[in-house]
């Protein structure tokens, strides 16, 4: 809970602080993890994912509340009743008039049976009758005890497939929340090199456009004294008008990527942020073998294929037991007694006993219950087959990503490498130019390599990232840190 107090703290420190006293909007500088972990805290797509969770959560602990006691109080208070009815007086039938006035009372304990389906339970009761009319009469009914068994009989035992099943899907939907908030950091690290990009394509116009500025300026100087033409005085012209459209579209580009980012992370749009390109990457070479086998571990699609299985075959056995003989077993021991005052109804309790035995055998169904089965076991058949082809593509999946993922860190070194080239390139290039050794053709070419180079630069980031991301989605497994991924689930219910 201390955690979750200084999380928020921090989140509205970042908040204030964007702004001055004066309302005027202040960048606030955040770096990669920063925007991680609040995309994990209060993103719109993390409080959903919190609500799922908890939703699971709730119905695990409404599973585990069926297999425990409980107790219910139940009664009618009160129940009174005027009417004419026919009653046998001496010899015949007469109508009168009666008023009743009836009051109950009742305490239950039921106690289910996951191993059989069947429920014991244990009962304590009392009645209360008031005839009104020509002679007022109280009498009183108890059952101080019952004790009872309800069994079925060749029927589909429900709970005995919940046992089997519950536990798996609320592991799943463990596994569901993790899956989630590694997508999420995937999402978070789209929209922060997004902005990187935006903001760094904003520089390199700026930047552009003052340099086909001075260039504009000395090309105009030398077509006065006659060294150039006029088509390259007139290119560099267009140059520097398209370096300008460059500008206002650039900044056009990078308010709405600040727009996307602040509506995923849950900022109120007054908010600027301003990013911090990364200098250090995770780095981790990755073997298909142990990511195979982790992914199978902890990836919750392998749980979902096998409670998938796990219902399939429940609705066969559901469907069998349906079709046949159906009985139920309901037996009951107690004691009992009635007295015309309270102080008796209690006294020299005599037994009571109750069984009985509910059969319902299907005779002509016309092959309902036969049909019933045979969709449950083709039904099952087509999961079995799905699940083994989508088992098969998820390894094929895994050895694609991985191969993927091990191939990012050579492409951000030459990424790396070809924006420094870049960079020197256009350097030397716009020397010789100011020199007056190439014309402005092979100037705007290397202005075009060089801002190609850095956008492949930053995209190379980006998918550094995002690949990293989705290896530790796939397998819910911090390859830095070299352990499984962990969640207080506690912290979620509060």
């Amino acid at each position: 809970m201390h955690q979750k107090i200084k999380k928020a703290l921090v989140f509205a420190f970042i908040c204030i602080s964007t702004t001055s006293l004066f309302g005027q909007q202040m960048a606030k500088t955040l770096t990669l993890d920063e925007v991680l972990e609040m995309a994990k805290d209060y993103s719109p797509s993390s409080i959903l994912a919190k609500h799922q969770f908890r939703a699971a959560y709730w119905e695990h602990r409404t599973y585990r509340a069926e297999l425990l006691p409980s107790l219910s109080l139940s009664g009618t208070l009160p129940n009174f009743r005027r009417a004419i009815t026919q009653e046998y007086v001496g010899d015949s039938y007469r109508y009168v008039e009666v008023n009743t006035n009836t009051l109950s009372m009742g305490l239950t304990l039921n106690q289910n049976i996951g191993l059989t389906g069947g429920r014991i339970f244990a009962q304590s009761s009392l009645e209360r009758v008031d005839l009104f009319g020509d002679t007022n009469s109280s009498s009183y009914m108890s059952e101080p005890v019952i004790v009872g068994f309800e069994q079925p009989i060749f029927g589909f035992n429900e709970f005995k497939w919940k046992r089997k099943i519950e536990p798996i899907k609320y592991l799943e939907a463990k596994h569901k929340y993790i899956d989630a908030m590694e997508a999420i950091a995937a999402e978070a690290v789209m929209h922060f090199f997004d902005l990187i990009l935006a903001q760094q394509n904003l520089k390199t116009a700026q930047l552009n456009y003052a340099n086909t500025d001075t260039l504009y300026q000395i090309a105009k100087g030398r077509y006065n004294i006659g060294t150039i033409a006029e088509n390259e005085l007139l290119q560099m012209e267009l140059s520097f008008l398209n370096a300008g459209s460059d500008v206002n579209e650039a900044e056009i580009d990078l308010q709405l990527k600040k727009f996307k980012l602040k509506s995923f992370l849950g900022m109120n749009d007054q908010f600027d942020v301003e990013l911090v390109v990364p200098e250090s990457f995770p780095k981790a070479t990755l073997k298909y073998d142990k990511v195979l086998s982790l992914a199978k571990q902890n990836n919750p699609r392998m749980l979902q294929f096998e409670r998938t299985l796990l219902e399939s075959d429940r609705n066969v056995a559901q469907a069998k037991a349906n079709r046949g003989l159906n009985a139920n077993l309901f037996a009951t021991y107690g004691l009992t007694q009635q007295a015309d005052d309270f102080s008796n109804v209690y006294v020299n309790p005599v037994d009571q006993q109750g069984v009985r035995i509910g059969l319902n055998v299907p005779i002509l169904d016309w092959g309902k219950g036969k049909g019933s089965v045979r969709m449950a076991e083709s039904s099952r058949e087509v999961v079995r087959t799905n699940i083994e082809q989508s088992i098969v593509d998820f390894e094929q999946d895994v050895f694609l990503k991985v191969m993927q993922f091990n191939l990012q860190e050579a492409q951000l070194q030459l990424a790396a490498k070809a924006d420094t080239i870049g960079q020197s390139r256009y350097n030397v290039t716009k020397e010789r130019f100011l020199i007056g050794k190439i014309d402005v053709l092979e100037l705007n070419i290397a202005q075009t390599e060089r801002d190609n180079a850095k956008t492949r630069y930053i995209s190379a980031m980006r998918n550094y990232w995002q690949f990293y991301f989705e290896m530790r989605k796939l397998t819910q497994f911090d390859f830095i840190g070299n352990s499984p991924i962990e969640v207080e689930f506690e912290m979620l219910i509060d």
